[in-house]
């Protein structure tokens, strides 16, 4: 059992799917020859071949298109977008043919393919390279959207989408690809899809995040505490279908929902969720739902991204305005 990266995590999920099935391919802009633009498939076209993991056209409606073609032939395509702001034109096909694709044939096909693509900011990166379109994807029907944020749930995510016979859109958060280590075993045990993860127990007030803003949220857990607060925090991971059991089942013991989120707030999966706590949980609540998330605007770049990320600053404030509610 070996210490590695989120990013590991991926690489060593895709290699344990290539070597498991043998209708697996992986493919997209540099994923071949290169590795991908952040490594995440180091290595594996040297293991597996040409025919199995290669490298595409710097044309990403073209990848999705060839991921749907091949998935209803039998194959489980894995295709990579190098970054969630190039992955816009994904959605015509994302739409128009894979989620409705086991619909359209009233269940004789269906379309088991995997669309990789880091997601998010904080890599300092152009605004295109920093973007948080999670609640595009998870407002298309007949997909499913998965975002992990541990080594382990990484891996064990990552092979339970590509076993899944149903398109899946899966988010890999930029700015912990690295950060992080954690102890894993490459077993091929798969983590199960939609459902949330409680990663910190609390009375008090429950943390609703996803993506790399895990990392501010239980910072923010941590000074709370110091406080008197004991916050739990829930990492929702499976954004489309999200478990609402898991967090309403914490909201009805701390009364109070705080949602953190660096996408933009408008029609944020945020809002949906304070939508779904209004209809189903609302006679738990001491204090109304607050959301803490990104800005109306384009990510910025550099520095400014500081201050576009919700921080833990912002979420403890959040959280100090809920507590003053009786």
């Amino acid at each position: 059992m070996a210490a590695i990266t989120l990013v590991e995590a991926i690489n060593l999920a895709l290699a344990r799917a290539l070597a498991d099935d043998p209708n697996v391919v992986v493919f997209g802009e540099d994923v071949g020859v290169n590795g991908g633009v952040f490594r995440a498939t180091v290595g594996l076209q040297q293991r597996f071949g040409a025919a199995r993991v290669f490298d595409t056209p710097l044309a990403e409606a073209l990848i999705a298109g060839m991921a749907v073609g091949l998935a209803v032939e039998g194959l489980k395509p894995v295709a990579e977008i190098q970054f969630a702001g190039f992955a816009y034109t994904t959605i015509d096909q994302l739409l128009n043919e894979a989620g409705r694709m086991r619909h359209r044939t009233l269940g004789r096909l269906s379309c088991p393919l995997v669309l990789r693509t880091p997601c998010g900011a904080g890599i300092r990166a152009p605004e295109h390279h920093s973007e948080s379109p999670e609640a595009m994807f998870a407002h298309i029907p007949g997909i499913r959207v998965v975002y992990p944020t541990s080594p382990r749930r990484a891996y064990g995510l990552l092979l339970a989408a590509i076993r899944d016979p149903d398109p899946v859109v899966f988010l890999e958060p930029s700015r912990l690809y690295r950060r992080d280590k954690e102890e894993l075993a490459d077993d091929g045990q798969p983590l199960p899809l939609d459902r949330c993860f409680v990663l910190r127990e609390g009375a008090d007030v429950t943390l609703v995040t996803w993506g790399a803003c895990v990392l501010e949220t239980l910072q923010a857990a941590q000074q709370l505490a110091a406080e008197g607060i004991a916050a739990e925090v829930i990492d929702v991971a499976t954004l489309k279908p999200i478990d609402f059991d898991t967090i309403l089942a914490s909201v009805a013991k701390t009364g109070r929902c705080v949602i953190v989120t660096e996408a933009p707030r408008t029609c944020s999966l945020a809002s949906e969720i304070s939508a779904e706590l209004a209809e189903r949980g609302l006679l738990s609540l001491l204090g109304p739902v607050v959301r803490v998330t990104g800005w109306d605007t384009p990510t910025p770049m550099a520095r400014l991204e500081n201050l576009y990320i919700p921080s833990p600053q912002r979420i403890c404030a959040a959280v100090r305005s809920v507590m003053a509610y009786a």
